[in-house]
């Protein structure tokens, strides 16, 4: 049975890599590349538990006898486009986080902004 189901093992490992970089790294750029991991090992899921054997595209023809459902690939085009997106809006804060602090660190960064709230408001960390 791990044999014929090799495809969702690799894809559940892309995901785990994903996860695990997102969770274990403080670089704010290795973040997003491990939501990215995750987001694709996602994406290749939806796509292939939507695949059937032997169908064809959904256009009506006497030939054919099984379609393959389009739902999974539609949804899976718009979440790209939003993946991308999301994409593009984490890049963007990680360029103004590291204008703003220095660091693309996530410690460095929340040390920093400890220190500058110590400061103006008086208190000693």
């Amino acid at each position: 049975m791990i044999e014929s189901h090799h495809t969702y093992w690799l894809i559940l490992a892309l995901m785990m890599i994903g996860l695990y970089v997102v969770i274990s790294h403080g670089n704010l750029v290795k973040k997003l590349i491990g939501l990215s991991l995750f987001q694709v090992g996602v994406f290749l899921f939806f796509i292939s538990v939507g695949k059937v054997d032997g169908g064809s595209a959904p256009i009506v023809s006497e030939e054919v006898e099984t379609y393959s459902h389009p739902l999974p690939q539609v949804l899976i085009l718009t979440a790209i486009v939003v993946g991308v997106a999301t994409l593009a809006v984490g890049l963007a804060l990680v360029v103004r986080i590291f204008e703003s602090y220095g660091t693309v660190e996530e410690e460095e960064a929340l040390e920093r902004d400890a220190a500058d709230h110590n400061d103006h408001t008086g208190t000693a960390p």
